[in-house]
């Protein structure tokens, strides 16, 4: 990395922490801010240099040009600021894309540059200068972070403003749909800059929901089902879209009582599962086929290359649900989740 002498803060820094929770909080010293499915970025520029690292501390820098390119513009010369990446598309950002834009050869990533531009979304404003900004409380951190961008970015689209608002009301609309395909809500409090704590911000998470076709099961210790693996109907193929894991005991059991007595290949006729287990590190994992004709609701947070990105939570179950309505239109126009 660049030495970044003259700035007051160097890179690598540990960022500003959330912890889950399940509901938006509310009362007085709250701010609201959509939470983006994208990478979380610090960026640090000294005049020429340029460094953008991740929520790890590793770093970005040289996978994503035309953001260094963006940051090189701004009139200010020498400023720290956090925020995400993301590949923006019609109905919000494609997190696939981001993912393949982290590749080891600089002709890859250039002609992704400029086929997936990246957008670098800022919620706030560490330095300025020689202002230590991340010594002052939020609401005063927004106030100087607003005009910073309007200063040094109107012009250069690749870098935007988040939205931020102290409306509970209006946090709660972003939570259930207003913004297409968020991640969710950031709450955080009236206070400095919290590097590396998780008290100053909570995150709420937006769920989704399908209805999916079981195409087969995993098995545990003594037999015991393990997991059920999901899939969706495209083209007239019933493909594997992810897996619910954690299930209680009584669910266990009646998966056991529907899955077992239908035991028969193929269970998916398109894309299938292989490879080792997910849960079973280094395992093989053997897995089960069944008939099509059980279906479940399931909840699940985000989808990759059409499949569920984490493993997916069940709801119920669906008997009076045809399988043949199952379909991969789902993931493109998802249900909310209610809790």
């Amino acid at each position: 990395m660049p030495p970044f002498d003259d700035l007051l803060l160097r890179p690598p820094i540990e960022p500003m922490e959330t912890r889950p929770v399940a509901r938006i909080p509310e009362g007085e010293g709250w701010s609201y801010e959509p939470k983006w499915d994208g990478f979380r970025c610090i960026a640090f520029r000294d005049d020429a240099d340029v460094e953008l690292q991740s929520k790890s501390g590793e770093t970005l820098t040289r996978y994503f040009p035309e953001v260094i390119e963006a940051l090189r513009t701004a009139g200010a010369k020498q400023f720290v600021v956090d925020g995400e990446l993301l590949v923006p598309t019609g109905e919000g950002s494609d997190f696939d894309a981001l993912l393949q834009r982290i590749h080891p050869a600089e002709s890859r990533v250039r002609r992704l540059a400029h086929e997936t531009p990246a957008s670098y979304i800022l919620f706030d404003l560490l330095v300025e200068g020689r202002s230590p900004f991340y010594e002052r409380t939020l609401h005063a951190r927004r106030e100087r972070l607003e005009p910073f961008v309007g200063r040094n970015f109107a012009e250069n689209p690749t870098v935007r403003l988040s939205p931020a608002t102290t409306d509970i009301a209006l946090a709660n609309r972003w939570l259930a749909g207003s913004v297409a395909r968020l991640d969710g809500v950031i709450a955080k409090r009236d206070v400095a800059y919290a590097f590396g704590s998780r008290d100053a911000a909570v995150k709420i998470k937006r769920n989704y929901t399908a209805d999916c076709v079981v195409g087969g099961f995993r098995t545990g210790n003594g037999g015991v089902v393990a997991s059920l693996l999901l899939g969706l109907y495209d083209d007239g193929k019933l493909n594997h879209v992810g897996f619910v894991g954690s299930m209680s005991a009584a669910e266990r059991k009646r998966a056991a009582e529907l899955l077992k007595p239908i035991v028969e290949p193929p269970g998916f006729t398109g894309t299938a599962p292989g490879g080792p287990s997910r849960w079973r590190r280094g395992e093989a994992s053997e897995w089960f086929p069944v008939r099509p004709q059980i279906v479940v609701e399931v909840a699940f947070d985000h989808v990759t290359g059409h499949r569920f990105r984490h493993a997916a939570r069940l709801l119920r179950w669906r008997p009076e649900k045809r399988p043949r309505q199952c379909t991969m239109e789902q993931l493109l126009h998802p249900s909310t989740s209610s809790g």
